[in-house]
């Protein structure tokens, strides 16, 4: 008997839905997660004390996260040297993007300031974004001889030795400026290493070092208040946050070029496309006037480009970094 045209209609209708559920069914989950990511909270684990520079950049670009992507991104702190805690964290967590960690130039510098690191940042992680880059400053006290960063230049070469410059602790990036300072400029001074900025900064103003080098961020209130003198930051480029301020090549020393950065990265193996989704919302967020302005306000500039670009500067950096821990003969933790 002849199947009427109605109900074949209504039978290839339901193979078809019958068929596609099917095929719903049988993708991975994982696939299905990828598709929907995010679909549940994101941590971002920074390996650094609530409060600092690094933390507030996080904490606002979690924020943003949260509204462009519609699920809750939030900040772990896991402070410790070489950021050691964070990573070890994030590698232990699933390749699914709901583990983020923020790495750093002091990343750079910890691998070869470490004897053993318990992580490889070039093939543990893979990079998501950078979040922003800051300069820093070299300062001297408002009561100082010292108007110019040549003036300071000129005085260690008439006394070799005999001038204190102040930066936090040995093997911190402002450390390292330091030391890369000595050499970029043919010079040599006494650099002594304080647990922090506020003790470096007292210590300034007691006249016992006669320089000092950390981010704007944690010295600008001083530099406000006028009983700091500001004498070059130290990107090849003049900063945004500091716009009037020279550049200690600018001043007479060729080829120095220190910029800290933070970025957000993975653990690797993560899928592309969830690194793509991620790279998508940091770049719109960080184009946002708003956001700009309150994260230039901490002396970051925000620059998020692709994975690729974040990468190559941490693999610059960890050369740069051997070879300035190397001359200066720091001995490795």
């Amino acid at each position: 008997m002849k199947m009427p045209e109605y109900n074949r209609c209504s039978l290839r209708l339901t193979l078809i839905a019958v068929l596609a559920a099917g095929l719903t069914v049988c993708l991975p989950r994982q696939t299905l997660a990828q598709a929907n990511y995010p679909n549940h909270a994101v941590r971002i684990v920074v390996p650094f004390a609530a409060g600092g520079v690094a933390d507030t950049t996080a904490r606002i670009v979690a924020e943003k996260l949260s509204d462009k992507l519609g699920q809750r991104f939030y900040v772990e702190n896991q402070p410790g040297a070489g950021g050691i805690a964070a990573a070890r964290t994030t590698v232990a967590s699933p390749p699914d993007g709901y583990a983020l960690v923020m790495l750093t130039n002091g990343t750079a510098v910890s691998v070869s300031l470490f004897e053993k690191l318990p992580f490889d940042p070039l093939k543990d992680f893979v990079p998501v974004a950078s979040l922003g880059f800051f300069d820093f400053v070299f300062t001297t006290s408002a009561s100082s001889g010292f108007n110019t960063l040549a003036d300071f230049i000129a005085a260690a070469k008439a006394k070799p030795g005999a001038l204190n410059v102040g930066t936090i602790n040995v093997g911190s990036t402002q450390n390292l400026s330091a030391e890369l300072f000595k050499t970029a400029a043919g010079i040599d001074f006494t650099i002594v290493p304080y647990r922090g900025t506020p003790e470096a900064e007292v210590s300034l103003l007691q006249g016992n070092i006669v320089l000092l080098i950390d981010s704007f961020a944690a010295i600008k209130g001083n530099i406000a208040d006028g009983k700091f003198r500001a004498l070059a930051s130290s990107g090849a480029t003049r900063s945004e946050s500091t716009p009037a301020l020279a550049t200690v090549q600018e001043s007479g020393v060729t080829e120095y070029d220190v910029v800290s950065w933070n970025a957000l990265f993975a653990r690797a193996g993560t899928p592309s496309d969830i690194i793509k989704t991620l790279n998508d919302a940091v770049q719109a967020i960080l184009g946002d006037t708003e956001t700009k302005k309150r994260l230039l306000a901490l002396g970051i500039e925000t620059r998020a480009g692709p994975p690729e670009a974040i990468e190559q500067r941490l693999k610059a950096d960890v050369g740069k970094w051997r070879q300035v821990i190397e001359k200066a003969k720091i001995p490795k933790q």
